[in-house]
């Protein structure tokens, strides 16, 4: 089978660069074998000396003979990380977010991901339900781990029914043949209220921790409702009664496992804290945050790096005004901090977005869209200096929103700078010093 990966990006004064290779050029082979990811490039590429196949955009084929150190990189960036295509989930699950977005988006929103190599190689989360003898082999065989698992639950029949497919129901064999294998994992739970929560969330986290240390962390995610499930199966959100009901069941898991690992294991979603008006937990708590990309210990790890960060406080010499925005859920967190941060001339207003895009039950921040921060924004009147959006709403290695609307745009439409903080240390620096 032929692989091409596609030359994205070349660094300055690399290999790469030096041996001529442009973007659009197409990665074809190593030292006469084909490669089908980055995985396989990486070790293809720790032999010193090289041949690669590529193919130009003109489709003329070309060998490149040169010599390398060992641990020297090629200095290239590819388009995917796979070459092949990336496996795509062929479940219907009733909690998927991407069946709730909207018609008429980018395709790539729409991309279904549900690839071991992208678990690897990013954190991705997969279902194991498209994995077969080979791949099994080669994880194995290249010790791909940690491998992150969306597991949902270790009922085989309640899987199927969530998962919607008969592969589904065999997670406990999957997870006992990779533990076998030698491969850490990291879980995860979207919890579904009436589905896969109560006794059968309580079954899920005791099958889970037995096979600690193989299995590294769960983490349990409330399920996300947008306003576009017109085809969806009929589900429901946590109230904050049932929010701390979970809290409660969890935390004595928490409890038991420190006492006999010294670790958490099982972490909760910062929602189920905020919508239950339940304090964060410790720092200490999240044992190094190993599931942070997944929404477990953000507020928590905000803050503290909010508290590390040292600004001066000399203040302005003349009135500023800022604007901060954030999501519903981050508002009861930003404000107590604002009001003890005083600076001279500064003055901070948070303002809360209501998701009108998704649908009011999405209050985090990261799904707001840039449409609806203009709209807010021009309800508020008053000075205006400038405006702080954050990033983590921005969709991953671009400057746009998920409703393809960019920081610039909000900028002209509100006619004053808008500048992006992706972390607490950010915004602080830009609240202390914006002129």
């Amino acid at each position: 089978m032929t692989y091409k990966g596609i030359i994205s990006n070349i660094k300055p004064n690399s290999i790469g660069e030096e041996i001529g290779l442009v973007p659009g050029d197409c990665l074809l082979e190593v030292n006469g074998e084909a490669v089908e990811d980055i995985i396989d490039l990486s070790f293809a590429l720790a032999e010193e000396e090289i041949e690669l196949l590529i193919e130009r955009t003109s489709g003329e084929q070309e060998l490149i003979v040169f010599e390398k150190e060992y641990d020297e990189e090629l200095g290239v960036e590819f388009e995917s990380a796979v070459f092949d295509k990336v496996r795509q989930c062929a479940n219907k699950c009733i909690f998927c977010f991407v069946d709730q977005m909207p018609a008429g988006m980018r395709d790539s929103l729409y991309i279904k991901d549900d690839d071991y190599r992208l678990s690897f190689l990013y954190g991705n989360f997969v279902t194991l339900t498209n994995l077969g003898p080979r791949d099994r082999e080669r994880i194995s065989r290249l010790h791909l781990s940690p491998l992150y698992v969306s597991v949902h639950t270790t009922n085989g029949k309640l899987r199927e029914q969530m998962l919607g497919g008969k592969q589904a129901g065999k997670i406990m064999e999957q997870l006992n043949d990779l533990v076998k294998r030698g491969i850490e994992l990291h879980t995860q739970v979207v919890l579904c209220p009436g589905f896969n929560d109560g006794k059968e969330l309580e079954k899920t986290i005791h099958d889970l921790y037995t096979m600690y240390p193989s299995i590294l962390s769960l983490a349990i995610v409330p399920v996300g409702l947008t306003r576009y499930r017109e085809h969806c199966h009929p589900l429901t959100k946590f109230s904050s009664s049932a929010a701390a009901e979970v809290i409660s069941q969890v935390e004595k898991w928490q409890k038991n496992c420190r006492k006999e690992i010294n670790e958490s294991f099982v972490y909760l979603a910062d929602e189920f804290y905020l919508s239950a008006g339940k304090e964060i937990p410790s720092y200490e708590s999240y044992d190094g945050f190993p599931q942070l990309e997944n929404g477990i210990g953000l507020v928590r790890n905000f803050l503290a790096d909010w508290e590390q960060e040292q600004v001066g406080t000399e203040g302005y010499g003349e009135a500023c005004h800022i604007d901060v925005i954030c999501g519903v859920s981050a508002e009861k967190i930003l404000s107590p901090l604002f009001s003890e941060f005083i600076i001279p001339n500064l003055t901070v207003r948070v303002i809360a977005v209501e998701n009108e895009f998704f649908g009011n039950d999405v209050t985090v921040t990261g799904l707001l869209t840039g449409g609806d921060i203009i709209e807010t924004l021009k309800t508020y009147s008053g000075p205006r200096t400038g405006i702080i959006i954050p990033g983590i709403a921005l969709r991953k290695g671009e400057h746009v929103f998920l409703d393809n609307t960019t920081p610039d745009q909000i900028a002209a439409a509100l006619h004053v700078p808008v500048r992006t903080a992706y972390f607490a240390q950010d915004l602080k620096q830009l609240l202390a010093k914006w002129r």
